[in-house]
């Protein structure tokens, strides 16, 4: 390596097996370079969130970065680690900050078949990685009262709108988003697209929400119409807006192979059913890009509280670990194109055709045992899987 990656570690179960991959299958063969920020929950607690931050600014200025799964506190975490305060998504805060689209695409294994029978090919969620309910400002109202939504401009005119007459207690919540932002989101939508020569569609409520998720609706057109309906009409792949709820019911009825763009936390929602229609959350790819070409990948999934529990029992676990490695393949594999490294590039495509090897070839972890169509197949330890990784790694490598 020439260049560093940013390293951004994390929280439970997950870092256990950060720690595990690195020494099995990336330090023997890799002269690994990183920039390395802890952003487990003691440390962002200890500085105050400000680590998060600096991952986030170090992503910008190196250009790839890779993350392990953090928690995101509530108040059950902020009294279990004593915290100062109940802080907000790590991973808000970094793409609030990188700002851009993650790209999310089940990981497709023979033997691992959809939930949805009708799924032939992957289906790519694009989340927009920025605003919502992920940069929102929320008040526990005490009793009764008039809520308003007030807007000050720069020159002091103020737009005022009524939201609700509280008879009581009760609850509000501020979302906001940018134009700026919508329109990178948009135009690296339709430019993935191009990429992978797939249709797109992006869905959301404009119905309901007739200024908020209608101000996406008409940022994509617009975007749409002026840059990429030409382009589009020479690649044959076509760009649609419907209803989220329209939505949902085609992606059932589909044969998978296209783009489904959703806003910041409908996209959350929707690769999470994918990935688990599609065998497991551990068996998903996620990039976030950034509209300059700055990357971050990471596992889709949380940190397996459950099993780390079980970990500090001294106890055995059997955690999938594939998205993590797939982060790290990832990773790895653009800052080679990047820095122009065939040879890291071919040890990236090498550790992932290994992994994915590994399970068609019947060792698995307990998640993937249960649904699998395989006839005989040994479940292995989250070690035992990692170590059957870098078996077959020896084995892809000594073939190149």
């Amino acid at each position: 390596m020439t260049t560093p990656l940013v390293e951004m570690d994390g929280d439970e179960m997950t870092r256990i097996l950060w720690k595990m991959i690195k020494e099995e299958l990336i330090l023997p063969y890799v002269d690994l370079k990183t920039e390395y920020y802890d952003l487990g929950l003691k440390k962002r607690d200890e500085t105050d969130d400000r680590i998060t931050v600096e991952a986030a600014h170090a992503a910008l200025r190196l250009g790839v970065a890779v993350k392990c799964a953090t928690i995101t506190p509530n108040a059950d975490r902020v009294r279990e680690y004593g915290l100062k305060q109940m802080w907000k998504s790590p991973n808000g805060t970094i793409r609030a900050i990188m700002d851009g689209t993650v790209f999310r695409c089940p990981i497709v294994v023979r033997g691992i078949e959809p939930n949805v029978r009708t799924w032939k090919k992957p289906i790519t969620i694009a989340r927009h990685a920025y605003g919502d309910i992920y940069k929102n400002t929320e008040i526990v109202v005490p009793g009764p009262g008039k809520a308003e939504l007030v807007f000050t401009g720069a020159d002091g005119t103020q737009i005022r709108e009524l939201i609700q007459e509280m008879d009581g207690p009760g609850i509000l919540q501020g979302w906001h988003n940018l134009d700026r932002s919508i329109e990178s989101f948009a135009r690296s939508c339709f430019e993935y697209a191009l990429d992978a020569g797939q249709d797109i569609w992006f869905a959301s409520k404009d119905t309901i929400s007739k200024k908020y998720d209608a101000r996406f609706r008409e940022i994509f057109e617009r975007i749409f119409r002026e840059e990429y309906e030409e382009r589009f009409e020479k690649a044959k792949i076509r760009y649609f807006y419907t209803l989220i709820d329209d939505a949902v019911a085609r992606v059932m009825k589909s044969e998978g192979g296209f783009i489904w763009a959703c806003k910041n936390y409908d996209g959350d929602v929707m690769s999470d059913m994918l990935s688990s229609a599609f065998g497991s959350l551990a068996m998903m790819t996620s990039v976030l890009v950034n509209p300059d070409g700055k990357y971050e990948y990471e596992a889709a999934h949380g940190t397996v509280q459950r099993h780390y529990y079980r970990y500090l029992k001294g106890e055995e676990t059997s955690t999938n670990s594939v998205a993590t490695i797939f982060a790290w393949s990832g990773a790895l594999k653009k800052r080679a194109q990047l820095d122009g490294l065939k040879d890291l590039e071919r040890y990236a495509d090498a550790l992932g055709h290994a992994t994915l090897r590994t399970i068609e070839e019947g060792e698995m972890t307990g998640d993937l045992a249960l649904i699998t169509s395989l006839a005989s197949v040994r479940k292995c330890t989250s070690s035992e899987f990692i170590a059957a990784v870098r078996k077959r790694l020896e084995e892809e490598l000594n073939g190149i």
